[in-house]
């Protein structure tokens, strides 16, 4: 065994040294690789991305409350009355001005991407003033809240980066009023940043929704106290609701978009994959033939085929993880933090984001770079194991 494993580092360390006489063909596995890992990790950093602006949103002692049956706030409604036994239910939390609990209204408006030009669906929230003791990660960075009772909107950060006419002082007109924004809020890069928001008392007749809202959302004690608050509200005979963690709620709302956006990326990556491996078997069958005397000489001094195998696994798997660093680099430098928005097909309203190239996914990045080494350097490996010596030592 020691003799093998000896054999094996030697072979394996003039096969390594070697590889300057072999830079083209080689580059041209490491580019190949680092193409594949690129697109892998950036496609697969959009799903990251949404996932952290959906699922990291809210808390866990925050709870959603809608119409029974309902998917999402676009398609619930809930009567002011309610709305008002919902604040006052057990396990809210109360501050000095009353319940943190906070009914809204929540309605779709058209402002052009200032990418393109062209319309998208933005979040139009109607909000009570409990929302911010509610919602503790919202902060202020620019202007200032809206009044309460006027015309006047916030907006999250991430949809004035990527929206026209969201920045401090603009006027945009939905529903029968016109809008000014008179501050920008961030928070901590979730879903709220894409939204716009403003008193649920003015937006409610700009659109003619009588008194009724959407959803309601409420803080709670602690998140233990979630189950005897959602319990005392789907037990009222006077309600119809359903009560979600604020958590589960935003999770659950990203599932499609995220499955969709990770499916399309495998494909993608599968797809660039085989072209890859197909020039990993290439590079290193072009290493074989160029080491054909060298590899019949070191069978014929007593090296065994299986210690010429791993030197050619490994000279394809080093390669292979060169492009996989690379890439991974490469991908992390060009797309990590870039701001986009896409549709959230459930809300049908755009998401801000921004791309997120997470250690995991490195890591997945370079293991696959790694698994396409391997297969491509399998053939050629056996091909060198199996070359006959005294055919090979005539060759050249």
């Amino acid at each position: 065994m020691f003799r093998w494993f000896a054999q094996t580092l030697a072979v394996t360390g003039l096969s390594i040294r070697s590889l300057p006489q072999r830079a083209g063909p080689s580059l041209v596995a490491v580019v190949g690789i680092t193409g594949v890992v690129v697109t892998f990790v950036a496609v697969l950093s959009i799903a990251e991305g949404f996932n952290a602006a959906m699922a990291n949103a809210g808390s866990a002692d925050t709870a959603i409350v809608m119409r029974g049956g309902s998917n999402a706030e676009l398609n619930s409604a809930l009567e002011l009355d309610s709305t008002r036994i919902i604040e006052d239910a057990p396990g809210v939390r109360r501050g000095d001005s009353g319940p943190m609990a906070s009914a809204e209204l929540f309605v779709i408006v058209n402002v052009p991407k200032k990418s393109t030009g062209t319309d998208a669906n933005v979040p139009l929230r109607g909000i009570q003033a409990a929302a911010f003791d509610v919602r503790q990660e919202v902060q202020l960075v620019e202007g200032r809240r809206f009044a309460a009772g006027t015309n006047e909107i916030i907006v999250g950060r991430s949809a004035s980066n990527q929206f026209a006419g969201l920045e401090l002082g603009q006027t945009q007109r939905w529903g029968e009023n016109a809008w000014t924004v008179v501050g920008i809020f961030e928070a901590d890069g979730t879903i709220s940043e894409s939204e716009i928001w403003c008193d649920a008392a003015v937006l409610q007749p700009a659109y003619r929704r009588g008194s009724t809202f959407q959803s309601v959302m409420a803080r709670l004690d602690s998140p233990e106290t979630f189950q005897a608050f959602k319990d005392a509200l789907t037990t009222d005979p006077r309600l119809d609701v359903q009560v979600e963690r604020e958590t589960d709620y935003y999770s659950s709302q990203s599932s499609m978009v995220r499955g969709i956006i990770t499916g399309i990326g495998t494909v993608i990556a599968v797809l660039m994959g085989i072209g890859a491996v197909f020039g990993a078997v290439n590079t290193m069958y072009n290493a074989v033939a160029t080491r054909t005397r060298e590899i019949a000489t070191l069978r014929a001094l007593g090296f065994g085929g299986s210690s010429v195998v791993v030197s050619v696994l490994v000279e394809s798997a080093f390669l292979a993880a060169l492009g996989g660093v690379i890439g991974g680099a490469l991908a992390y430098a060009a797309f990590h933090g870039y701001q986009t928005a896409t549709m959230n097909f459930q809300t049908f309203s755009q998401v801000a984001f921004a791309f997120t190239v997470t250690p995991m996914l490195l890591v997945q990045g370079a293991m696959y770079a790694l698994a396409m080494g391997l297969v491509g350097g399998l053939f050629p490996a056996v091909r060198a194991a199996r070359l006959p010596i005294v055919t090979a030592l005539r060759e050249l």
